[in-house]
């Protein structure tokens, strides 16, 4: 039985020069073609995106930016990889660029990495650059003056108010004064807080909402609401909502409705009040924030805060590619989102 003959080697081919070659057309006729300038004979077009379909090749990103031309590439700083809602935008932004014909290059910021890592992105010659996450507030204002500097686009999706900054951001009291109306409307007067004591950002930004809803409604915020964060630390969100919910629990006089920063607290609470005992929602009343997967997955479903992840993305890339070959902006971009309240089994009336 005969053998099947060999595939033959590809080409060493390591420039447009070398590609050329190959291809037996001129260098000039070959670059012509991958910058898609006009005036070819259709089949020089086919010829040549045979060969680089057939070799593999590609033209060098670093001799377009040399030139002075685009890279088609947008450089990301994230906050971290840690928090599902902000890698939920990060894919959903590289999507959009991806569709867009943008590559995308990731970096996790580390407070205080933020120049070392700008300045990388600029000698790269990005045509833009996002920050997705909360940073800190001096620090990353300085990075805008420099982007703006060099006239290079950016972008900040969630963190609001850095000075100079374009800016998509969700409205996270607004998620909270949705959660709070609807506790108030199943006669909810009594409310603990999960976490949302926290000196992170995000937290305040909830508490701002819970303080705004109550007090529209004629409710004293310190009469109502109780908090047991200071009696345990924090060092897992579901094993923190549990522990958090346990102490409630074990507690006479505890609130009907427990409102938490995030969903795997809420889930964590949901487990410690009924390993103490409770039900939910007939005993007690939970909400978390972000509507991830787990909330249709915990028992009952939990009432939570969706962040709208697919407008924020495209409100990002419009807000991105509205700033291309424009000149730089005295007043800053800003959109913010509305986000959605997902009502589930975790909530019900109040118990008499």
């Amino acid at each position: 039985m005969s053998k099947a003959p060999s595939p033959k080697p590809l080409p060493q081919i390591r420039s447009t020069a070398d590609f050329a070659r190959h291809v037996g057309l001129a260098r000039t006729t070959v670059s012509r073609v991958l910058n898609g300038q006009p005036g070819l004979k259709p089949k020089t077009i086919e010829r040549v995106q045979a060969a680089m379909e057939a070799t593999g090749f590609t033209p060098n990103a670093y001799a377009l930016h040399l030139k002075g031309k685009r890279t088609a590439t947008v450089g990301i700083c994230m906050e971290d990889l840690l928090t599902p809602p902000a890698v939920r935008k990060l894919a959903a932004l590289q999507r959009l660029l991806r569709e867009r014909n943008f590559a995308s290059l990731i970096e996790v910021l580390d407070p205080g990495h933020s120049r070392r890592v700008v300045r990388h992105f600029l000698s790269m010659r990005v045509d833009a650059v996002v920050f997705i996450g909360h940073f800190i507030e001096e620090e990353i204002a300085q990075r805008i003056a420099e982007l703006s500097a060099h006239g290079t686009p950016h972008l900040v999706i969630d963190h609001a108010g850095i000075t100079g900054a374009n800016t998509v951001s969700l409205d996270r009291a607004r998620g909270m004064v949705a959660v709070v109306e609807h506790l108030l409307a199943l006669g909810h007067s009594t409310f603990g807080l999960l976490a949302l004591t926290s000196l992170a950002r995000t937290a305040q930004e909830r508490m701002v909402g819970v303080r705004a809803a109550l007090s529209a409604h004629g409710v004293d915020f310190e009469a109502c609401t109780q908090t047991r964060d200071h009696l345990h630390v924090r060092s897992g969100d579901f094993d923190y909502g549990r522990a958090l919910a346990a102490t409630f629990a074990a507690e006479k006089k505890r609130p009907t409705a427990f409102l938490a920063l995030n969903d795997e607290i809420a889930v964590g609470a949901i487990h410690g009040f009924q390993a103490a005992g409770l039900r939910v929602p007939q005993d007690v009343s939970v909400t978390g924030f972000n509507n991830q997967d787990i909330c249709a997955m915990a028992t009952p479903g939990l009432t939570s805060v969706d962040q709208q992840i697919s407008p924020t993305a495209a409100a990002a890339a419009e807000l991105l590619l509205a700033q291309f070959n424009q000149p730089v902006r005295r007043k800053p971009l800003l959109r913010t989102i509305s986000p959605q309240l997902i009502v589930r089994g975790s909530t019900g009336p109040a118990r008499r």
